[in-house]
């Protein structure tokens, strides 16, 4: 059971009406690294969660980041609130309206007049919010370590919109929003090495032969060496050619067919087969004006 406090997390005090603004901040409210997906991701979580640990933290976090969504849709809807009140009585000249709206830039018109100056579940490019946001995998190693660069993203996300804007009632909201992110990084990873062991994800322990190898494939000038691909714990395969076929095998991809299957996959190659010792004109041959005898003497 869910029960609204009216009050916000986090008092909202907008100094001046600013449409453009307000679009950018829709990016924490239905973009991919907002508020509402944090919240449906740790929602949908907890309630697939068995350990009674994580399934608490879990549904306290979705919790307050539908709080966080409430402070930025307050946010987007101050800054909006000028220019709505404006658009809707039609107070200015329609030129006016239109100047005012669009020169604020970032698409701020769309959002007025679509969504009349609300906060609009899109993000600040005008793309709809889906659940494609939410990449629970139902393995807590797994997610847990996802939500924890999930919010990386959203912190780094609230840093840009913070330096984007020189209102200070709007600079100290994403200030506490944006520090919140790093206090769910911190509870998010007590609660991932609260597990042993938690590395590799899931049960199945990786092919020993292989767990510990570094295959340096990208080669040439700038190549690097660093504790991610050099020391005890890594064999460090240098030479591309000892990168094939790893396993001992031919490196071919092979299938074992019926013979039915197999009579039916020759007839096609036979079917299909191409002739290297034919030089036939093309369309693209005689669009160029040359004759069969003149292209291969290399003159029109």
């Amino acid at each position: 059971m869910f029960a609204h406090n009216k009050r916000l997390q986090y008092t909202v005090r907008v100094t001046e009406c600013n449409p453009g603004l307000a679009n950018l901040m829709l990016e924490q409210f239905g973009g991919p690294q907002g508020e509402l997906a944090a919240a449906c991701r740790y929602f949908t979580q907890s309630i697939g969660e068995d350990d009674p640990g994580r399934k608490d933290l879990l549904m306290d976090i979705a919790t307050e980041e539908l709080s966080h969504l409430e402070v930025i849709g307050n946010i987007v809807a101050m800054l909006n609130k000028g220019a709505k009140g404006k658009l809707a009585e039609g107070i200015d000249k329609e030129a006016e309206l239109y100047r005012a709206l669009h020169g604020a830039g970032n698409d701020s018109h769309v959002t007025q007049v679509l969504y009349g100056g609300g906060p609009a579940l899109i993000n600040s490019g005008g793309q709809l919010w889906n659940a494609g946001y939410i990449d629970t995998i139902g393995e807590p190693t797994a997610d847990l370590r996802s939500n924890i660069a999930a919010e990386a993203r959203a912190k780094i996300v609230y840093e840009r919109l913070i330096n984007l804007t020189e209102d200070p009632g709007v600079k100290e909201a994403l200030g506490f929003l944006m520090t919140r992110e790093i206090a769910h990084q911190k509870s998010f990873e007590k609660a991932l090495y609260s597990i042993e062991p938690n590395f590799p994800p899931g049960k199945l322990p990786g092919d020993p032969r292989f767990t510990n190898t570094y295959f340096s494939l990208s080669q040439g000038q700038g190549e690097m060496r660093g504790s991610w691909n050099q020391g005890p714990q890594w064999e460090y395969i240098g030479d591309s050619n000892n990168a094939a076929a790893v396993d001992g095998g031919s490196g071919d991809a092979t299938v074992k067919l019926k013979a039915d299957e197999l009579k039916a996959v020759e007839q096609v190659a036979l079917r299909t087969r191409s002739d290297p010792s034919r030089d036939p004109t093309t369309g693209a041959e005689l669009g160029m004006g040359m004759s069969p005898v003149a292209q291969k003497k290399g003159k029109p």
